[in-house]
């Protein structure tokens, strides 16, 4: 059981126990241990048997550890069960969508006894909903939307979830006899924001032989936290997760691996126009091989690069097989050296204790040094975000000090100091201008009022672009992965308004993000608009989630050159009060 499931398990009791309308200071230490749990750098289960450990996490006392221990012992935890039994599983559901939290279940469990979702929607559609106290026809309509808006995004997952479930899978496989690869392909592997099925691809001697490829398929189906088989065949297991994640895990004879990637990869728009290519040249393109079409002869299959190669094609990476021009590119040997995560200086949007951080700044320097960066910024949150403890000017001012003392004690990086400051409802920004000519960069980003109309919200941002502090735009469209749509605006206007001003435009990497997208990024990149990949992250170890935002970049087919944060520290800083290095020609299939 690993640190993500715990807290699923412990942020599940507290919703429960909130529906069933137990002790606020109890549900709040359910949460408070999730949370602590789900950013804590060490896996608990390495630590379970030193209680001291444990009980040293803060958010984790002497109850909570006790649930710990059961967890582990038993592969559950009591409470969490019982609960699910008096509410059923299909009240988990009901959390997931928008906008229907703990205390509304709680009031239509109450008044009608329903808990899914189906029910939850009949009541909204006979305007049962609007008879609860607190409620209205206004909420009603939200909560038929929400309903609608869940259903469209059902069954996808987070990138990051799928490369975890991704990682158990090759855990539990690398180790059986015979087994070479294990390779994740699919979605997963070109990057895509989210994910549907899990495709996964082994290969070697276990996979040839009949008799051990059965054993192999029966380990498969031992693997921890798979809920039912959906099929088993000769060469192919499918099986769903507990979360509900499908997944396909397919066994391949070495010789056939290399076409396996490539037909497994996909797109389908990319391998159907790949195979078009294949007959026209006198071959057949399948997940065995090409192959002759005139003798049925395999001519290449090991590996995807001498498949592309015999296509007369240079490689195309995984990331950019969307059939958006990349097999032109690679005929005319025009393919762009795509952005790699090595290329990259520095991260320079994270918050700290001052804010809603959970590290200070030394930490979140030394961190960033670790992971060899040249320099990182620290961009607490302005007053406006009340919840987040956002600075006013006078803390503002403060927090310049003492980041500009800490890199002046911490050798190795340099610590520029800066703000993520708001973009309040009109276009302005949360702190004086005065303050924010302090900054080494002023991030500005929206956290409210995300229900403004396409024109004003626009309007608020090409103000935000306006202002001469404003070095980039913070997770411009707003969005949150599977939980919250992006705000309606014309991006384009924002983006030519940027290209104008040198405002930066910021890829956030952190996977409930991923914003701009990749189609966002390849317009910028159009209109010569500079992007900055950031973590945005509140803790140390949230700085490895860069590479979900190296994958986005390189699906948008940019290069380090399009990305600020590749240069070096001098010119960076320079960047950030609008002196951007010389735009080389843009040219974007």
């Amino acid at each position: 059981m690993d640190n993500k499931s715990i807290a699923g398990i412990l942020y599940e009791t507290a919703d429960l126990l909130e529906i069933d309308g137990g002790d606020s200071f109890r549900i709040r230490s359910y949460r408070n241990a999730a949370e602590a749990i789900e950013a804590y750098p060490q896996q608990i289960a390495d630590l379970i048997g030193e209680p001291k450990q444990v009980l040293a996490i803060q958010g984790i006392g002497k109850g909570m550890l006790t649930n710990l221990q059961e967890m582990f012992r038993e592969g559950r935890l009591t409470l969490h069960a019982e609960l699910l039994k008096k509410y059923r599983p299909s009240m988990l559901e009901l959390l997931k969508i928008q906008g229907l939290g703990p205390k509304t279940i709680a009031l239509i469990w109450s008044a009608y006894q329903v808990s899914d979702v189906e029910g939850v929607e009949k009541l909204a559609r006979e305007g049962k909903i609007r008879e609860l106290p607190r409620m209205g026809e206004k909420q009603e309509q939200k909560l038929l939307k929400a309903i609608e808006d869940y259903r469209r995004i059902a069954g996808r997952f987070l990138i990051d979830a799928a490369e975890r479930e991704a990682e158990k899978i090759i855990a539990h496989l690398k180790d059986f006899p015979g087994v070479e690869k294990i390779t994740p392909a699919g979605s997963l592997r070109r990057g895509r924001e989210t994910v549907g099925d899990l495709d996964i691809l082994v290969t070697g001697k276990a996979c040839c032989d009949d008799a051990t490829r059965q054993e192999l398929i029966a380990h498969v189906i031992q693997l921890p936290g798979l809920m039912d088989v959906i099929a088993s065949g000769e060469n192919k297991v499918s099986f769903r997760l507990r979360g509900g994640m499908q997944v396909d895990v397919r066994l391949l004879p070495p010789e056939s691996f290399g076409a396996a990637m490539q037909y497994f990869t996909g797109s389908k728009a990319h391998n159907v126009a790949l195979r078009q290519r294949a007959l026209k040249m006198g071959y057949t393109l399948n997940e065995y091989s090409l192959a002759s079409l005139e003798t049925g002869k395999p001519v290449a299959a090991k590996s995807e690069e001498e498949i592309y190669a015999k296509l007369k094609l240079d490689y195309i990476a995984p990331e950019m097989r969307e059939n958006l021009g990349e097999i032109d590119a690679a005929e005319k040997h025009t393919l762009p050296g795509l952005i790699e995560q090595k290329d990259l200086q520095g991260d320079v949007h994270m918050h700290t204790v001052e804010t809603d951080g959970r590290n200070t700044i030394e930490e979140m320097a030394e961190a960033a040094k670790e992971r060899g960066y040249k320099y990182m910024a620290i961009t607490d949150h302005s007053k406006n975000l009340a919840f987040a403890n956002g600075l006013d000017d006078k803390r503002a001012v403060e927090h310049i000090a003492r980041i500009h003392k800490a890199n002046e004690q911490i050798e190795g990086i340099r610590i520029f100091a800066g703000i993520e400051v708001d973009i309040l409802g009109d276009g302005t920004l949360d702190l004086s201008d005065s303050v924010l000519e302090q900054m080494d960069l002023v991030i500005a980003s929206v956290h409210s009022h995300f229900n403004q109309s396409a024109a004003e919200m626009t309007d608020r941002l090409l103000k935000a672009v306006e202002n001469p502090n404003t070095s980039l735009i913070g997770h411009p469209t707003g969005r949150l992965l599977l939980r919250r749509d992006a705000y309606p605006l014309d991006i384009e206007a924002v983006i030519k308004a940027a290209a104008q001003k040198k405002v930066a435009m910021e890829l956030n990497a952190y996977p409930d993000r991923l914003d701009l997208n990749d189609r966002h990024l390849r317009l910028a990149k159009q209109h010569g608009v500079k992007i900055v990949i950031n973590t945005d992250s509140h803790h140390t170890s949230h700085m490895e989630k860069i590479h979900y935002g190296i994958l986005q970049a390189r699906r948008a087919w940019l290069t380090r050159d399009d990305v600020l944060n590749t240069l070096p520290v001098q010119k960076f800083a320079k960047a950030m009060k609008h002196h951007w290095p010389a735009t080389k020609d843009v040219n974007v299939a």
